[in-house]
């Protein structure tokens, strides 16, 4: 019985420490889901909560998190913090808000997890979920009709800037490689219309602490 208990305890030390670990490191992610309401995504406020939630579901605890996106009024490189910022893995995905807009961030297919530390769908697989929304030019400033209303539509009505997670596209352009700035939705804001291009109306949530 007593090594039963010791190994039983030994077990939940170790599920700690993982998830010490995790926390102690995982700073960056993209959403698993997306709100299911197209660009609705209840606001700024709405869309941190979003990701705040997704990490305490993973485990992460302890850090305060907002999603990448501009608004009207708002810049998505303002909002991020001051990094470094590393996946799920541990993978270093920036130092610091100018190297994320630089061309040496590490955003890639294989490194832009989502908050369980899984690979997205891009280009390629089926469904195609790589675009990835942010209202934001190639620095990360906002376009300010191109953010969904600041993320409250969900109809015909509107844009949004969007980027590729996988830096993939038709061709092999900047726009169609960069992370955060390569095409507005066409059809409107809704579910279908992201859908439509290969999105789902996910996110980019980095912690900004």
């Amino acid at each position: 019985m007593r090594r039963v208990l010791l190994a039983t305890a030994a077990a939940l030390i170790a599920a700690a420490g993982a998830a010490d670990s995790q926390d102690a490191t995982m700073s960056f992610f993209v959403t698993s889901v997306g709100s299911c309401k197209g660009a609705d995504l209840g606001g700024l406020k709405g869309a941190d909560a979003h990701c705040a939630s997704l990490a305490e579901a993973a485990g992460v605890n302890g850090k305060s998190w907002a999603a990448y996106l501009s608004t009207s009024d708002t810049d998505a490189r303002d909002r991020i913090g001051k990094g470094p910022w590393v996946n799920a893995k541990g993978v270093k995905i920036a130092d610091d808000v100018a190297s994320l807009h630089s061309d040496t961030n590490g955003i890639t297919k294989q490194t832009a997890l989502n908050e369980k530390g899984e690979v997205v769908n891009g280009r390629g697989d089926t469904p195609n979920r790589h675009d990835v929304l942010t209202g934001s030019k190639p620095d990360g400033t906002r376009i300010a009709d191109q953010t969904c209303g600041d993320w409250t539509l969900s109809g015909a009505e509107g844009a949004a800037m969007m980027g590729h997670h996988d830096r993939t596209g038709l061709d092999d352009s900047a726009a169609a490689k960069s992370w955060n700035s390569s095409h507005a939705s066409p059809g409107g804001c809704s579910q279908e219309a992201l859908k439509g291009t290969g999105g789902d109306g996910l996110v980019y949530c980095f912690a900004t602490n």
